[in-house]
């Protein structure tokens, strides 16, 4: 059986494993990593780039998983991280320092001496404030800070509002024509040293127009640098290559790798990519249980056991996700439903309308290309604990994540003694 999800005997399987066995040993709602999916992502890019000298470093806010990100790192992945928890998680899962980018527009100095500490690759500083607090935490350490300066090129990237990241509204990164100027200001802060220019314009982007953009501008600026006399020798070209969850067509990592030879490939830069989403997206899928089949007026309510503290995306971003039963049914048998979770929001709805192949109360039900911004924006919104993970490889399974108890959950919670203290006798409710 190929790896990923396939169906096979009338049954949804995860890397040669039974998804219906999975949630018979972990109870639902779970979610499950394919490891083969995650490593013939990785060795598509990185074959895309051939001769190239292209780093690959996965963003860590994608998914977090140790399990996920050390199935990357064996394969070679570096790791983009925006915080110390991050950092500390990567080298956890076995990236070596060396291969971690630091990026964020609000780095503490905690964050920042815990970077240099370790020996990070690199930081990727977004604004004059942060340059100068940089210094100091360098200074301090005794170190020297290898700095890429995030440049906003005011390019469009086209995608969702929430998860652009490239217009000059947005917070992110230094004005294009503040770059030169802010370069020179690294040059001259003790404590610093100046490697490159970095940029990333949004996320789930699903055509290369705003990249050719976006890179053309960079490009032009690592040449003014050069005429400036800055040897400009790293260029990190961030993230947010799209997937498909609905009728998208994202373009693939070749025809994405021919652009960057086309606009960066010549300028002897060491590069640097940041793919999350596009690795780690369709590796994923959340598998929850039919609760109810409840009738409406004009539709019926799929209630199911995972709900929008487990999976934000659809409450967040209006996002699509594939939802299919785990096992087949009958061929002709078709349903229409709003699928919703037992949260006490009106927006814990997954899909309004959804037209699907019937299903019944005890059911299971996955939720596809739920990889990427998934388990990592969970909550315990209505005191749910955080659901499990399960990774799968070639005919096994193993939980990389396991449910808390109640008691795991509320451990950290104390009632303090005095709290008590005047208070009014209990009446009627």
């Amino acid at each position: 059986m190929t790896d990923g999800f396939v169906r096979h005997a009338g049954s949804l399987h995860a890397d040669g494993v039974a998804v219906a066995d999975i949630a018979a040993a972990v109870g639902t709602p779970f979610y499950c990593y394919s490891a083969g999916v995650l490593r013939a992502g990785y060795r598509r890019l990185a074959a895309a780039f051939g001769d190239l000298p292209m780093a690959i470093a996965y963003a860590l806010k994608a998914n977090s998983n140790l399990a996920v990100v050390g199935v990357l790192a064996r394969e070679g992945a570096g790791a983009d991280v925006v915080s110390e928890g991050e950092l500390r998680r990567a080298m956890a899962a076995g990236v070596p320092a060396d291969r971690i980018v630091f990026s964020g527009v609000g780095k503490t100095r905690q964050e920042m001496a815990a970077a240099l500490a370790v020996g990070i690759h690199q930081l990727n500083a977004e604004s004059l404030p942060e340059l100068e607090a940089l210094s100091q935490v360098a200074v301090a350490s005794g170190v020297t800070a290898p700095v890429a300066l995030r440049i906003n090129p005011d390019v469009d990237a086209q995608t969702h509002a929430k998860i652009t990241t490239g217009l000059k509204e947005n917070k992110f990164g230094i004005d294009i024509e503040d770059a030169p100027a802010a370069f020179r200001k690294v040059r001259d802060l003790p404590g610093l040293e100046p490697v490159g220019l970095a940029v990333h314009i949004g996320s789930q982007l699903t055509d290369l127009a705003p990249y050719r953009a976006a890179y053309r501008r960079v490009a032009d600026l690592v040449r003014a640098l050069r005429v400036d006399g800055f040897g400009v020798p790293r260029l990190d070209l961030g993230g947010g290559l799209g997937i498909t969850y609905r009728d998208e067509t994202p373009p693939d990592f070749a025809a994405y790798a021919a652009l960057v030879r086309e606009t960066v490939g010549l300028l002897d830069c060491a590069l640097t990519i940041e793919p999350g989403r596009a690795l780690a997206g369709a590796a994923g899928i959340l598998v929850a249980s039919v609760l109810y089949i409840k009738p409406g007026h004009g539709r019926d309510f799929l209630i199911v056991d995972a709900a929008m503290n487990d999976l934000i995306r659809p409450a967040l971003y209006d996002a699509w996700h594939d939802i299919e039963p785990v096992a087949d049914g009958p061929a002709t048998e078709a349903a229409t439903y709003d699928v919703v979770g037992p949260v006490c929001e009106t927006g814990d709805t997954f899909a309004v309308g959804r037209s699907m192949a019937a299903v019944r109360p005890g059911d299971l039900v996955a939720f596809r290309t739920a990889g990427a911004y998934a388990a990592v924006m969970a909550s315990t919104y209505n005191a749910r604990p955080l659901v499990p993970e399960v990774l799968t490889d070639r005919g096994r399974f193993a939980i990389v994540r396991k449910r808390p108890t109640f008691e795991e959950t509320v451990a950290a919670e104390t009632v303090p003694d005095w709290v008590e203290d005047g208070a009014a006798a209990p009446g009627p409710i």
